[in-house]
């Protein structure tokens, strides 16, 4: 990959060039993966995770997994997985613990490293931000072993501090019994996709939802009632299976253009990442004040 000076071609036969802009441009094919500033520096895909290689591959147990590249190369993503898991209730109910690193070269955004945790009995992706830690760390790219290093920790940090205080929240939400109602608020609350529909539900109107979104909570609700992995002693009736109710839908029933559009949804920033969110929040809020009550507020 390299960059190279931008231009433009407004049809007089000779390209206009651009001051200060510059395209990223894929060595093989010559596709322009993005416009950048002049002051932008150019990370080659084999050293954009080399901060990450330093603790990988060591008596940490700490190994990547999977790799990729989405559109035309313009951002890559690469998984490593963590030793241990997440365990709930009597120690059936595990999931593996993530790490997953992406960064982009159409000047979009920085290194980012995310903490993802995924349930194992049916690959949800339970990624979730506590009010007061986010569960991405921004890294900036350096060559000195010393700041590599640093921030390896940094991500790992991150990832033990929020798998440890996730652990604690999903047990106790194994414990909370939740009606069959209750779960359906929830699904309505997390899945409402704007304040028109927001405001339907407060006052009561179902009968004037969207036929799509009453489909949507349907089939939500249709997985929390009856799929196998809800039917656990972690999840049948639970708080942690309403949660699992909402992850659930988007990770297994939910229908996607491709794979890298439910990546895109559901791992980095999309619509299934926010509605997860969603749901993690009313949940933490149900657990918190015993209200009997997903509320409208």
């Amino acid at each position: 990959m390299e960059t190279v000076q931008a231009s433009t071609d407004l049809n007089t036969g000779e390209p206009l060039t651009v001051p200060n802009y510059f395209a990223n441009v894929r060595s093989d094919n010559n596709t322009v993966l993005g416009v950048v500033g002049k002051d932008y520096h150019i990370v080659q895909n084999r050293d954009a995770f080399a901060f990450f290689d330093a603790i990988v591959g060591g008596e940490d147990g700490i190994l990547y997994e999977t790799a990729g590249a989405l559109g035309n190369g313009e951002r890559i993503f690469i998984t490593a997985k963590l030793p241990d898991y997440i365990r709930v209730g009597n120690g059936d109910d595990v999931t593996e613990k993530y790490i997953f690193l992406t960064t982009s070269h159409d000047g979009s955004g920085s290194i980012t490293g995310a903490f993802t945790p995924v349930r194992i009995v049916c690959q949800n992706t339970l990624n979730a931000s506590l009010k007061n830690i986010t569960n991405v760390v921004r890294i900036k790219h350096t060559s000195g072993a010393k700041q590599r290093l640093e921030n390896a920790h940094k991500v790992m940090g991150l990832a033990n501090t929020l798998s440890s205080q996730l652990e604690n929240i999903f047990n106790e939400w194994a414990t909370i019994r939740v009606k069959d109602d209750e779960v359906q608020k929830l699904i309505q609350l997390a899945l409402c996709p704007n304040r028109e529909t927001y405001d339907l539900l407060k006052k009561g109107a179902e009968d004037e939802l969207s036929t799509a979104f009453k489909n949507m909570v349907e089939d939500a609700f249709a997985y929390a009632m009856v799929n196998d992995t809800q039917q656990m002693d972690t999840t049948k009736g639970t708080l942690f299976g309403a949660y699992n109710a909402v992850t659930g839908y988007y990770q297994n029933v939910r229908n996607y253009k491709d794979e890298e559009a439910k990546l895109q949804s559901i791992v980095m920033g999309g619509t299934a990442q926010t509605r997860a969110q969603k749901a993690f929040e009313l949940c933490n809020g149900f657990a918190k004040i015993d209200s009997g009550i997903f509320l409208l507020n």
